[in-house]
Order: structure tokens, then C-alpha cells, then sequence
């Protein structure tokens, strides 16, 4: 019961997580800055309660550590947030996002000397060329996601292309500083043991002063945010920004709360499947409800993205040998 209740949260959370970030780019594109120090200073509050109990327990992991941990999380997070703001549409972010595993294998190679088999070359060949078809895709049809002050004058065909190109750039680079991440946590992990809620913790809270370096970003936002047209929300009128974002946040802490309860609580065959399904329906989600132009081509470079991720996973043959009855079990029979 436990891992179900989890499992639909997931989907719950995270794909819900997708919709109200989707609604607050289009509402203000440049506002990821502030969405992002919002979701870390309310898990940095709830770790600070519940997984430091106030302060008087000791983190296992020293803070060194953690401080290299989070100047990589902190710069692929800002990167991230920033692509939105250089005409990366939504759909075409959470394909580039889905290729870590490229990234990842990439890393591993170069720092790690670490050799894979065929399948996995093959797999990501699958979702390289499946992103590079999105991405060429998508760059012939280019709009300008920000919003033009009265009167002036659109920007031209070259002017959207290079922020577009600066868009990819900083998604690409957030990739790699995930996966040297992720690495490095390996590296943690193997030194100190698994401290996944306490990593959660410390990742979101010694982040939170560099974001005063974008304190005046933040802040305009919020301004906007505040100044945004009203809605109501269970009776209560806020502005609309301000819904979508304490929507946003909230959404965030289910999903990521969750897919730790998974982690404990399942193998990590599950949980990748549960995940990478839970991308694919936040991606045809976000197609169909919000009409994102998405091509045959887009189809079919998705098709190859998330295809190549089951089969680097191994989800299909792992499945059959979970399912499969044993060999002492037909011994019994």
C-alpha cells in the first residue's frame, strides 16, 4: 500500500509539478530564478524540522563535500532555469532533460575509465539522434517566448535564433554538470554510505545564500508575481502567478518526497520505469493540454529518446526475469 500510495504520487506530483511550471513560463519566462529559490527554501524548512530536527543533528557527510555537491547543483539548476528564457519551448526541455544518461555515460568514460556494453552505446546513439532531430526540429520553428512591451518592435529571425542557440547551450551545459553530479555522489556515497534524505537536505540548503547573487532577478519577479491578475483558489483570491506558484512548490516536495519514499522502499528498476513513464505522460500532457507544436518528427526523435532510455535501463528484460518463476521454484514444482 505504501509503495502504490507512492507511486501514484509520483505521477501526481511531478506531472502536476510540470503543469503548474509550464503555466507560470508562460505567464513570465524569466521567473525560473524565482520558482527555484522557492522550492529550495521550502525543503531546506522541512529538512531543517524534520531531517535535522532543528539543528541538533550532525550531518554524516562533511560539509566540504557537500559544498562541491552543491556549487554543481546550484549552476545546473540556473542554467536550467534560464534556458526558458531564451525561446526553449517546453516539450523540447524535457527531451533534453531526459538525455542525462548521454551525459552520464559520457562522464563515466572520461573520469571513471568505465567500459559498457554494446546495448548501451546503442542506446544512446537512440536517444542522441532522437534529440538532435527535436532540437533541429524545433530550431526551424523558433518563437520569441517573451512577452513584447506595448509598441515595440518584434525581434528579428537572427535575434531569436542566437538566443535559441544560447538557450541549448546552457542546456547542454546544465546536462554535464548533472551528471559530474551525479559522480561525484557515487563517489560520496561509496566514502560515507547512503544518506539520501539528509543529501535532499543539505543540497537544497547550502545552496540558498549564492541566491543572493540573483536577488535582484528574483525580487522583479516577485514583484510581477505579486502584480499579476487575480484568480481564486478554494475561495481565496490571489494573484495568478502567486497560484501557479505555491501550486508549483507544493507539487515539487510531493514528487521528490516521493520518488525518496520509492527509493527506500523499491528496487531501482522500479523506480527508473516509474520515472521515466511519469516523463512520457508529462510530456504528451503538456502537448496536448497546453497545444505545443509537436511534429512527426518530434514523435518520432521522442520515440527514439525514450526507447533508447528503457533499453539503457534494461526495464524490459529485467521485467521478464522478475515475472519469470525461478529455477528453484520449478525445482519445488
Amino acid at each position: 500500500m505504501k509503495v502504490t500510495l507512492a507511486i501514484a504520487c509520483v505521477f501526481l506530483g511531478c506531472c502536476s509539478n510540470v503543469i503548474f511550471l509550464e503555466l507560470l513560463v508562460k505567464e513570465d519566462p524569466g521567473s525560473g530564478n524565482l520558482i527555484t529559490f522557492a522550492q529550495f527554501l521550502l525543503i531546506s524548512l522541512e529538512g531543517f524540522i524534520f531531517t535535522s530536527k532543528f539543528g541538533t543533528v550532525k550531518p554524516r557527510i562533511g560539509f566540504k563535500d557537500y559544498m562541491i555537491m552543491v556549487f554543481m547543483f546550484f549552476l545546473a539548476s540556473v542554467c536550467n532555469n534560464y534556458a526558458f528564457d531564451f525561446n526553449i519551448p517546453m516539450p523540447l526541455h524535457m527531451i533534453f532533460r531526459a538525455g542525462s544518461l548521454i551525459a552520464n555515460m559520457i562522464m563515466g568514460i572520461i573520469i571513471l575509465n568505465k567500459k559498457y556494453p554494446l546495448s548501451k552505446y546503442l542506446s544512446v546513439l537512440m536517444i542522441t539522434m532522437g534529440i538532435v532531430m527535436c532540437t533541429i526540429v524545433s530550431g526551424q520553428e523558433i518563437k520569441s517566448t517573451q512577452k513584447m512591451a506595448t509598441g515595440a518592435s518584434p525581434p528579428s529571425p537572427m535575434e531569436n535564433l542566437f538566443w535559441w542557440s544560447l538557450g541549448i547551450t546552457l542546456l547542454t551545459v546544465a546536462l554535464f554538470i548533472s551528471a559530474r553530479m551525479g559522480l561525484y555522489q557515487e563517489v560520496l556515497y561509496v566514502k560515507y554510505g547512503k544518506h539520501p534524505k539528509e543529501a535532499l537536505y543539505y543540497t537544497h540548503l547550502l545552496p540558498l545564500p549564492f541566491f543572493l547573487t540573483l536577488a535582484p532577478n528574483i525580487w522583479d519577479h516577485a514583484i510581477l508575481a505579486v502584480n499579476s491578475d487575480p484568480t481564486s483558489v478554494l475561495g481565496i483570491t490571489l494573484p495568478k502567478t502567486v497560484a501557479y506558484l505555491i501550486g508549483n512548490v507544493l507539487s515539487q516536495y510531493m514528487c521528490i518526497a516521493s520518488v525518496f519514499v520509492l527509493t527506500t522502499e523499491c528496487t531501482s528498476l522500479t523506480v527508473t520505469l516509474v520515472v521515466t513513464l511519469r516523463k512520457f505522460v508529462s510530456l504528451i500532457f503538456s502537448i496536448l493540454y497546453f497545444r505545443n507544436e509537436f511534429s512527426l518528427y518530434h514523435w518520432i526523435g521522442t520515440s527514439l529518446v525514450f526507447s533508447g532510455t528503457i533499453i539503457f535501463t534494461e526495464v524490459i528484460p529485467k521485467l521478464r526475469e522478475s515475472l519469470s518463476p525461478r529455477a528453484d521454484d520449478k525445482k519445488v514444482k
